[in-house]
């Protein structure tokens, strides 16, 4: 086999016979777990995975188990990362805070006593009716052909995993989660979001057709002001002209000057009227007075107010 000089990967001393090839970086873990992702003699469930391995050398150095043992005593069952319980056992003996375990082992149940230092002794025990009320007793598998020894693993993890919280850090003892339900937690129906369908792109004669209709609308004209609506009703020659200018009052903003500009088209209306009394003639024949003043202040308003509110509905029509 060959070495790549430049390699940091290299064996080191464990402080007992052999050597350690746990990595010292995340380069190093990556290209380790590929060296043993293609061996045959890897548990099965790793081989040809190295994403896999990578996982299950982190578990391992969180709980205190160099990488190869780590491979051989962890697994992920049924979507959880367990740990088989001769491990879990010898993790705690480990750890220099266990002071003693008691195991009674019997048909109808299993009892694991454990102390741990400074604190006082714990026992859990499961039973065969424990057993059966979870539907465990008989089942296919390690319950049918040892049912003393699953007994005894149940009861050893629930004291260790009670007792020793810290060091297991929440992970499963194998022979447990082999019970446990695989299904995932039921969150609640899910908000069913469909995609939006993608917009349609324009033929290149709408695009160009919209491009020149948007170079071709005129810019918004600023609102007139009272002055220069006032300049328009005083200026108007004809009573067209005046109408006209009715209708830009009703663009005005507030109410005080459509008021300024009212009194001045009543104003202007009357003095263009007065300018018309003045131009009636007689009818030779009939004596009718022809010319005849038109309208007065109450239809003056009310004409004034029909152009402004002409003006105001095709300016809120914009």
């Amino acid at each position: 086999m060959t070495t790549n000089p430049s390699s940091s990967l290299v064996a080191t001393p464990n402080g007992r016979s052999g050597f350690s090839l746990a990595p010292q970086s995340l380069d190093e873990a990556l290209r380790f777990a590929d060296i043993l992702s293609k061996s045959s003699i890897v548990p099965k469930d790793y081989q040809g995975s190295a994403g896999n391995i990578l996982v299950a050398i982190q578990w391992g150095a969180e709980l205190g188990l160099p990488p190869l043992q780590a491979m051989q005593n962890i697994a992920v069952i049924n979507g959880r990362p367990a740990i088989w319980g001769d491990a879990v056992i010898a993790l705690v003996r480990a750890s220099g805070l266990l002071e003693g375990i008691t195991e009674d082992i019997a048909d109808s149940g299993a009892t694991c006593t454990v102390k741990r230092r400074g604190e006082v002794a714990v026992a859990r025990t499961f039973t065969t009716e424990d057993a059966k009320r979870a539907g465990l007793l008989g089942k296919q598998g390690p319950w049918q052909q040892y049912p003393k020894r699953m007994l005894q693993m149940r009861a050893r993890a629930w004291a260790l995993r009670d007792v020793f919280p810290d060091v297991l850090r929440g992970v499963h003892v194998g022979e447990e989660a082999q019970d446990l339900p695989s299904e995932p937690k039921h969150m609640g129906p899910a908000d069913e979001v469909k995609p939006a369908e993608p917009a349609k792109p324009a033929a290149r004669g709408d695009r160009a057709r919209a491009a020149l209709a948007r170079q071709q609308q005129p810019p918004a004209l600023p609102a007139p002001s009272l002055a220069q609506v006032l300049s328009a009703i005083n200026t108007a020659p004809t009573l067209e002209a005046l109408q006209e200018a009715a209708a830009v009052a009703g663009t005005l903003e507030t109410d005080t000057d459509k008021a300024a500009a009212r009194q001045a088209y009543r104003d202007r209306k009357a003095s263009m009227q007065g300018t018309q009394d003045q131009h009636r003639t007689v009818d030779a024949d009939s004596g009718e007075i022809l010319g005849q003043p038109g309208g007065n202040e109450a239809s003056d308003h009310d004409d004034f107010v029909s152009d402004m509110e002409a003006a105001e509905r095709t300016e809120g029509g914009k």
